[in-house]
């Protein structure tokens, strides 16, 4: 790591559609405020990446099924078939919420099925498809067209076990580190570290989140001032089900 840490944001992108050209939005959105330098983060919103890769549903096209209608309570039994379908498992119900693990892996509220920030009435927006993949692809064609490297990560608001409130973490990384594995070194009191990891991919979303906001129409940040480059992915967060003490 290095001193200090800016987080600047992006600016002036449109309402995005289908096949639009995120990438090239970003690199404007840069350009206005100053331009990217090495080194720099970019946080893309997970609803601004699901939106120009098409992962929008229109209700109206939704029949729920039974099993829907059970988990949906006094709720929209076609937005908890969305969630299904989106569903590895249904960890937790109590009608209407849903806790459940994407097909990614990931636990969360809804699968991350979300009708905020949405394409307008009764369209709920996915998450990608694979969000490293995403991640990637922004990633390369910024390269291209801004001629400079950058990080990339694609975040999502996720709630956490113990805690109230939620807080934008990674869901798919390209270019930097995900996750700092410290065992072995040691504390400032000269204590060896036996198992501790830094979602370092986590801690920059939720930098980022500060100035993206939920109601400020800012899909997108950079984060400076860190030297965190490297081959990480989303996944590499990911808790593996066999040291998961809550399933």
């Amino acid at each position: 790591m290095t001193g200090d840490v800016r987080v600047i944001p992006l600016r002036g992108i449109p309402e995005l559609d289908e096949g639009d050209d995120l990438a090239a939005l970003l690199v404007d959105a840069a350009a206005r405020a100053g331009g990217f330098e090495g080194d720099d983060v970019v946080v893309v919103a997970q609803k601004a990446v699901s939106k120009v890769e098409g992962r929008v549903v229109d209700l109206a096209e939704v029949e729920p099924s039974s099993s829907a209608h059970e988990l949906a309570g006094g709720g929209d039994p076609r937005r908890v078939e969305v969630i299904l379908r989106e569903s590895r498992e249904i960890v937790r119900s109590r009608p209407p919420l849903v806790i459940a693990e994407t097909l990614h892996g990931f636990v969360c509220a809804s699968a991350g099925v979300d009708a905020s920030n949405a394409k307008g009435h009764d369209t709920l927006v996915l998450l990608p498809v694979d969000p490293d993949a995403s991640a990637d692809r922004l990633c390369d064609r910024i390269r291209k067209l801004a001629g400079i490297g950058v990080g990339v990560i694609v975040s999502d608001s996720f709630g956490r076990a113990w805690r109230q409130g939620t807080t934008d973490v990674a869901l798919g990384v390209s270019g930097i580190v995900a996750l700092r594995d410290l065992t072995g070194e040691r504390d400032s009191m000269g204590y060896e570290l036996h198992a501790t990891e830094i979602a370092i991919a986590d801690e920059i979303a939720g930098a980022a989140q500060l100035v993206m906001g939920k109601t400020d129409g800012i899909p997108a940040a950079i984060v400076r001032g860190l030297a965190v480059e490297g081959d990480g992915r989303g996944s590499d967060l990911l808790m593996p089900r066999e040291r998961d003490l809550f399933r």
